[in-house]
């Protein structure tokens, strides 16, 4: 049977299936038919599969203990699984790698995952260009990046060995990137330019300006 185009924006495998004798089909002429087929994500499932994973990822962390969680959201250009962001409000050091570990490794983050990206509350986790921005200017590729090995994958990753497809070696790499300001220094960091006093002053002033956009 197969192979069947997958969320991941790959074909999946070819998986052997009980034979299905039928007999009779039984239809109505001009169907309206329902589905989503998947493509390359961003697709249909990815948008409403980010909803509830998200959802369920936030539930998770908080129910671990994490303090601080602002929100979550697992992306749908990674299937809502691939990468996964999380904002908190830190609280002390480390606070942010374990936060990062536990959406990675919680029964609804854990299967093939590739990122955990960490912010901070000021971030738009749904925001791909905030979190992008963040990581470029608040993480450290010597310090700021966490690997877990031989974690939790599936036979429908497009990057896992052929070999470990074969012998049933199903698991994979994550990566656990921290885009916060470091909290030690937190308060060092440099002020961002959209929360400069001023700039809140200038958008109050001008507000009124929107209805004529």
């Amino acid at each position: 049977e197969g192979p069947f185009g997958e969320w991941t924006g790959y074909y999946g495998l070819e998986t052997m299936s009980p034979v299905v004798d039928v007999q009779a089909i039984y239809h109505r002429n001009s169907p309206i038919l329902l589905g989503c087929p998947h493509s390359k994500p961003p697709d249909e499932t990815a948008f409403f599969k980010a909803v509830f994973r998200s959802a369920l990822l936030e539930d998770s962390l908080r129910r671990s203990g994490i303090p601080g969680v602002q929100g979550c959201w697992g992306h749908e250009i990674g299937g809502g699984r691939m990468l996964i962001v999380v904002s908190i409000k830190q609280q002390y050091a480390g606070h942010a790698s374990q936060a990062g570990h536990v959406a990675a490794s919680c029964q609804i983050g854990a299967l093939l995952g590739r990122y955990v990206v960490v912010v901070d509350e000021d971030i738009d986790v749904t925001n791909l260009s905030d979190v992008v921005w963040a990581v470029l200017t608040r993480s450290d590729p010597a310090s700021s990046v966490d690997i877990i090995k031989r974690a939790w994958g599936s036979p429908l990753d497009p990057r896992m060995d052929p070999a470990d497809k074969k012998n049933g070696r199903y698991l994979s790499s994550r990566a656990i990137v921290e885009a916060t300001k470091p909290f030690e220094w937190k308060d060092l960091y440099p002020i961002t330019v959209s929360n400069w006093p001023i700039v809140e002053q200038i958008r109050a002033k001008w507000e009124f300006l929107r209805n004529y956009i």
